[in-house]
């Protein structure tokens, strides 16, 4: 955290300290005072300067350099500046590392201040309040999220408001319940969301120690008031009550809400009229998704942290970011509600049957991100060629609408006549920018050249007399080469000395007595004439005029603008549907997928399926099936390494996530039931940054799927059990099975490498055993990667390890090795069932033996025990019937 020297904070606070700064010392102080945790950008002509501790960190961050001028109360002044026409480059790559900027602009008149010229911090920029295109990823928002907590006997309320400050879509949800399960509900939601900044009390510290956020902000716990929150929603969203919102019966929310909103405001130095609604998240709206599976089915990020290849990379066909960002949202936050996806099947099948993907995706090409645009002109910030930009992308909107209304029937109720409802063309507001707005405005206001001819006729005239100097100059200089006989005299203009007459020292003798030096130079002098004064006074006056006039214009076509900001986001919304579903339609068609039939009953039945990611990354993929159903719950998968049990299981879960999406699938066919979580446990990771090995990691992942799976999840486990002792771990595999298979009795894979839980279906008619098949030849294998029934043979370790490069005589000794534990392991007496129902007296109840048993049955008895081959609930049976044939 940036903190000012104390001697500094004294200055600011203007006590007698202040007399040892100078001027502008002090007013940069004050200032600096005023934002105390954030890095002062304060302006100093044609810089931006930083000072003290803030100079030093910039320095370290941006790599520019540290110097030291002057003194303040007796210290020198560390400085670090960067120029302040490249100073967004500079906020990026600040607001990446997860500072806050405070830029601090001239707001005085430099003739007429006395003393340092006022300056006032005009611009905050914080990573959750980023609009400015050059400082926000194109394809993902970064939104901006308040927790407030209520405690009432011991049960933790838990309020989220959260709003992406670039698209103006506020959120909201809520929940309860006791301070263990708050905080790790707490920690999925913001995985889920993926806030770029976060505010919250510190009262709150005890939710946050599991979740490390990229930036958090600390903020009075009085913002939290949840009747000035409630007051705040309504005063922003211009509405008398919250009920058409569904927030009624909110409380923690709206203590979020007000706290978000008053710190969102301060960002921008003024309202934000472009939140205008407000929705309300329930747990059971989506398909939940912890932290686990979000990153083990690679949605938008592979597991070791690379943008592709991942799901999202693979189906981003949008042609506008906009679209981009809606996939993204979608993959994340697939609905429960069968009737959504169903809606989007139906318009993907369309767009496919009248082939309008090609054409709509051109004109979606030339379509600007509208989203942002229009948030930038609610805040005032939007740029000449945002509005240009907004302009040539609102000329699209007929082409588009008349390509959508070609995939339906007129008269239709259907997700396509919604889109092209939402695309109608805003005449007046097209109306407006194509009067106003330049073919090609410049890129800042400052420079002119904004306003289209025409638009205003002061401005025309004071442009007339402007561009008209070129003109003159030219006749001027003709004029005075005939009245001097000076053949090389030359009239020219530059913007330190302004209008001059250029005469060479070799014709010196000829220049006239009206004539008056105004610079003297090596080999010429230079002149001004009364008449050249004059229009050197009317041209550069015209010129500020018109500068000040087009500012003044600009001004007041924002602000003309700000009634259309509605329509505008009603046109974002439909574009970025469109372009998302013509997205899904494109790889669909390309890559053969299939419209997904999504029913009421508990099944999953899938034919031929594929992973959709990796079917594009080899040669030939193997197609598999998956039967799921009320009599069929639980698949038990075998197979050798590398045969394809994670690739099998993952599929199976991209499939149903991409049915629920409202996308198409990679299958012949494929039918699914409800579904209201998907859990993962696969892969070994540790957290040793928290004290948790790589077992302890894989436990925790269990502990939440067994606590939170119902029936109408769908659970991917594998290799369950393996970080801990062969003993132990086939033991929490076993238990683990059968608790998803008696007790939670979800849809699950169940991949392995311990064989003797196999023997599970035997007593659980509801598992099924499956496997990987492979081809062993001599010292090789070849994976089949097909999957079939029953349980696979062996587990093929060798050869895999072979495979790796693992030294032949490692190979050989272990070969060997292998050979002399399966010949101990074979023993005619049958072993004792591990997964047998344990006896009603007690789980460790010993088998009855026979009182007359002979003295020759312990002996008989002892060799048939191959102690290498018994299991612990075995070995305990054995050694009481031992003791008892010894009695």
């Amino acid at each position: 955290m940036t903190t000012v020297p104390n001697e500094i904070n004294a200055a600011a606070a203007k006590n007698s300290a202040t007399e040892k700064h100078t001027p502008m010392m002090v007013q940069y102080l004050s200032i600096k005072a005023e934002y105390p945790t954030m890095l002062v950008f304060y302006r100093m002509g044609d810089f931006y300067e930083l000072f003290f501790e803030d100079a030093e960190k910039a320095a370290r961050i941006l790599g520019i350099t540290l110097t030291a001028r002057g003194s303040s109360n007796g210290e020198p002044i560390k400085m670090a500046g960067v120029p302040f026409h490249s100073l967004d480059p500079y906020l990026a790559k600040l607001v990446k590392m997860g500072e806050s900027c405070a830029i601090a602009e001239q707001i005085g008149d430099p003739a007429t201040s006395k003393g340092p010229v006022e300056r006032k911090v005009v611009r905050v920029v914080t990573p959750g309040t980023l609009t400015d295109a050059d400082l926000l990823p194109e394809k993902a928002e970064r939104p901006l999220l308040a927790v407030c907590t209520l405690t009432q006997r011991k049960v933790v309320t838990c309020g989220l408001a959260w709003l992406s400050l670039a698209s103006g879509a506020l959120r909201l949800t809520e929940f309860s319940g006791e301070a263990r399960s708050v905080a790790a509900r707490l920690a999925q939601e913001l995985e889920r969301i993926a806030p770029a900044e976060v505010l919250r009390a510190d009262c709150d510290h005890d939710l946050f120690e599991d979740y490390a956020t990229s930036h958090t902000q600390h903020v009075p716990e009085w913002h939290f008031d949840v009747i000035k929150g409630h007051k705040s929603l309504l005063d922003q969203l211009g509405v008398a009550t919250l009920s058409g919102f569904g927030a009624d019966g909110l409380g923690a929310a709206f203590g979020a809400a007000g706290a978000l909103l008053r710190y969102a405001q301060s960002t921008q130095g003024r309202g934000l009229q472009h939140v205008k609604s407000v929705a309300v998240e329930s747990e059971n709206e989506f398909i939940g998704l912890d932290p686990a599976t979000r990153r083990n089915l690679e949605l938008t990020e592979t597991i070791r942290g690379l943008e592709s290849p991942t799901l999202f990379s693979l189906l981003d066909h949008c042609r506008t970011a906009m679209g981009s960002r809606l996939l993204r949202h979608w993959l994340h936050h697939p609905r429960r509600d069968q009737a959504v996806a169903r809606a989007r099947h139906e318009a993907i099948a369309a767009l496919a049957e009248f082939d309008a993907t090609g054409q709509l995706s051109a004109t979606l090409a030339q379509v600007p991100d509208i989203e942002r645009i229009t948030t930038r002109i609610a805040l005032l910030s939007a740029r000449p060629r945002d509005l240009a930009s907004l302009r040539d992308g609102l000329k699209q909107l007929p082409s588009l609408t008349r390509q959508v209304a070609r995939c339906f029937v007129p008269g239709d109720t259907c997700l396509l006549r919604e889109i092209h409802d939402d695309l109608a063309t805003p005449d007046a507001c097209l109306d407006l920018l194509v009067r106003a707005v330049a073919e090609e405005p410049a890129a800042m206001v400052r420079d002119g050249g904004v306003f289209a001819r025409g638009f205003d006729a002061e401005l025309d005239e004071l442009r007339a007399l402007s561009e008209n100097a070129g003109q003159f100059l030219v006749d001027l200089e003709a004029r005075e080469r005939a009245r001097t006989g000076i053949a090389n005299l030359r009239v020219e203009f530059n913007k330190v000395h302004g209008f001059y007459i250029e005469v060479t020292n070799g014709q010196a003798d000829k220049v006239p007595d009206d004539y008056r030096r105004r610079q003297t130079l090596k080999n010429c002098e230079r002149y001004i004439t009364p008449e050249l004064k004059a229009f050197e006074d009317k041209a550069l006056s015209a010129q500020d005029k018109a500068l000040a006039r087009e500012k003044l214009l600009y001004d007041q076509l924002l602000a003309d603008l700000a009634p259309h900001i509605a329509c505008l986001q009603t046109i974002a919304r439909g574009l970025a549907q469109i372009d998302t579903l013509v997205a899904l339609t494109t790889h669909a068609v390309q890559h053969n997928w299939c419209a997904p039939q999504l029913v009421g009953d508990p099944c999953l039945a899938i034919d031929e399926g594929r992973h959709p990611v990796v079917e594009n990354q080899i040669e030939r993929f193997i197609a598999n099936d998956c039967k799921l159903s009320n009599e069929r719950r639980l698949l038990l998968i075998t197979g050798p390494n590398m045969g394809g049990k994670s690739t099998f299981m993952r599929q199976v879960a991209l499939i149903t996530l991409l049915a629920y999406v409202g996308s198409y699938v990679p299958a012949t066919s494929a039918t699914i039931g409800p579904i209201d979580r998907i859990f993962t446990r696969i892969g070994a990771s540790d957290d040793l940054a928290n004290g948790r090995s790589t077992f302890m990691v894989e436990m925790t992942e269990s502990a939440a799927i067994l606590n939170g799976a119902t029936e109408q999840s769908l659970v991917l486990m594998d290799e369950v059990g393996r970080g801990t002792s062969t003993f132990d771990g086939l033991a929490l595999a076993w238990a683990i099975a059968r608790h998803l298979i008696d007790t939670s009795k979800s849809f699950t894979l169940f991949a392995t490498h311990y064989f003797e839980l196999t023997q599970l279906p035997e007593n659980h008619p509801s598992a099924v055993n499956v496997h990987l098949s492979a081809v062993e030849h001599k010292d090789s294998i070849v994976f089949l990667h097909a999957v079939q029934d029953g349980p696979a043979s062996q587990s093929y370790g060798l050869q895999v390890a072979q495979l790796a490069g693992v030294p032949p005589g490692v190979i050989k000794a272990a070969r060997r090795h292998l050979a002399r534990l399966e010949s101990q392991a074979l023993d005619a007496t049958p072993q004792l069932d591990l997964f047998a129902a344990p006896s009603v007296e007690s789980d460790d109840a010993p088998e009855p033996v026979a009182a007359t048993t002979e003295p020759s049955a312990l002996l008989d008895l002892l060799s048939s025990i191959d102690p290498d081959a018994l299991t612990p609930r075995e070995a305990l049976e054995r050694l009481y019937e031992l003791k008892r044939l010894a009695a």
